[in-house]
């Protein structure tokens, strides 16, 4: 796995494990068993850590774009408020996609 945690990477991970665990199953094999169920949970625990880092990621373009949508408005930078308000809608849709890791 990289150093990033990635959903992609995570789901994977945890379709590998569940399979392997299966296969475990099937055939009598505990450590393929024990094997599988260490992939899954590994895959598991990069799936959350990616959307927690993503809601993270969406928090700070909130807060960022809602800086800079005030700062528009008050200095009438019409372009740097309407910069602002893309800003905080992208971070508010980015931990909509994210959100239900809390």
């Amino acid at each position: 796995m990289s150093s990033d945690p990635s959903k992609t990477s995570g789901q994977f991970h945890s379709a590998k494990g569940t399979a392997k665990e299966s296969l475990g199953n099937v055939f009598g094999s505990t450590n393929l068993q024990q094997k599988g169920k260490t992939e899954h949970a590994a895959g598991e625990a990069e799936y959350n850590a990616a959307r927690a880092q993503g809601y993270v990621e969406g928090t700070a373009d909130r807060v960022t774009g809602k800086k800079d949508q005030v700062v528009g408005a008050v200095t009438g930078d019409r372009s740097q408020e309407a910069s602002g308000n893309l800003r905080q809608d992208k971070g508010e849709a980015k931990q909509d996609v994210n959100k239900s890791v809390f």
